[in-house]
């Protein structure tokens, strides 16, 4: 899965930049930056009202579609930005809106997570019907996985795929499915015969596919449950061979799990930029909150730990690039890292402020809540860190000289 000709060369990340931060990025890079930030700015003040929103916002969409910034969630050949899905490109647009609005951070990034299998193992067909409209945000995309007695056990799923008169019919239930109810399409894991797993792409159009929103989240989020009854779609919606559904799964997983760590850095960011402009802005007993007490140190330490999180997942991200499957290990700790130094520097930013940090309805309490899922959706902290455990002891068992 390297991107051939396009992606990011060794050693063309780390530079001194003069801005204030501790690397930049080389200039396709920048540019994006520069594009995410200006939807940003042009957006902030609807964050407010799309952030509690349960359904995607209109104003939210027409924005990104606007930017074209979707494009970069799908290879060039089907209309996208570069010619094959750049995980630290996607990871840069995603520091930059996750700072200002979570609602318009998952909007961007689901086009990427709910169609990428198909990018890599739809039909021709498929391809051509949705992916020009994934990247033109002309259709939305879900990835169906979880049910609702199934999470991190994604081999206990129930919902199947079965093949009758030449056609695909899936049944089943699928729950906390981020874009439920508005998406276009959706990408369905199904278990097929006994020990199988597949992958089917499902139209929210068809027949027998009806939606309901039993949960909300802490962080307001596009969410719902999704039923399929006796679904019927042509065999060509299969997506990859019978079987591959864990692969194509990993295979967006490995790509997108350390774009989650850029938005946990934008939504940790934004946080110590709110508790600046707060303790920089108030004094107490004759001197600013930014020089009273412990305040200083918990600001300094905020920095650090962003700085840190930032470098392990900018290198994370421009691997991933390289070969997402090979450094999926990576992706995981810089995802792990990353949210939960967001969970830190939020919690410490509302510390800092106060009881302004405790008010409904400000930025700070809208990024606070951001925080606390990020440590449990596309693979809790506890989870990953498992996983990268029983790595680590093969590594040593096997005798690598390196874990990197």
């Amino acid at each position: 899965m390297n991107c051939a000709g396009d992606g990011l060369p060794e050693g063309d990340l780390v530079s001194i930049a003069d801005d204030g931060g501790l690397f930049e990025l080389p200039p396709r890079y920048r540019e994006l930056q520069a594009q995410a930030r200006a939807l940003a700015a042009s957006v902030a003040g609807r964050a407010a009202v799309a952030d509690e929103a349960d359904g995607v916002d209109q104003v939210m969409r027409q924005a990104l579609r606007d930017s074209r910034l979707a494009e970069v969630t799908v290879g060039r050949e089907y209309g996208g930005r570069f010619p094959r899905v750049d995980s630290l490109a996607v990871t840069v647009v995603r520091e930059v809106l996750a700072g200002v609005s979570g609602h318009l951070d998952s909007l961007f990034a689901m086009q990427g997570i709910g169609s990428f299998a198909l990018s890599e193992g739809g039909s021709d067909t498929v391809r051509k019907r949705w992916l020009p409209a994934v990247a033109a945000l002309d259709a939305i995309a879900a990835l169906a996985l979880t049910e609702p007695d199934v999470g991190s056990d994604l081999k206990a799923i129930t919902t199947t795929v079965t093949v009758a008169d030449g056609q695909l019919v899936v049944n089943g239930h699928k729950s906390f499915i981020t874009n439920a109810g508005d998406a276009d399409l959706y990408t369905v894991l199904c278990r097929e015969g006994d020990d199988q797993f597949s992958l089917v792409l499902v139209p929210a159009a068809a027949p027998g596919v009806t939606v309901t929103r039993p949960h909300q989240i802490i962080a307001p989020h596009v969410l719902g449950d999704v039923v399929f009854d006796d679904v019927t779609v042509p065999a060509d919606h299969r997506v990859g061979e019978p079987g591959q559904g864990f692969r194509l799964a990993l295979a967006t997983l490995a790509t997108f799990r350390v774009s989650v760590a850029g938005a946990a850095l934008g939504v940790a960011q934004a946080a110590l930029d709110e508790a600046l402009r707060h303790t920089t802005g108030r004094s107490q007993f004759g001197v600013p909150l930014a020089q009273l007490g412990p305040v200083p140190s918990l600001l300094a330490l905020s920095w650090t730990e962003i700085e840190m999180a930032r470098s392990l997942t900018y290198r994370a991200a421009a691997a991933a690039a390289r070969d997402p499957r090979a450094n999926l290990h990576l992706s995981s700790m810089a995802k792990v890292g990353a949210t939960e130094v967001a969970g830190r520097v939020v919690d410490r930013a509302v510390q800092v402020m106060g009881r302004f940090g405790l008010v409904r309805g400000s930025a700070i309490e809208r990024l606070y809540r951001e925080a606390r899922p990020m440590r449990i959706y596309e693979g809790s902290t506890e989870v990953i860190l498992d996983s990268l455990a029983k790595q680590l002891v093969r590594r040593h068992s096997g005798g690598q000289g390196t874990l990197a």
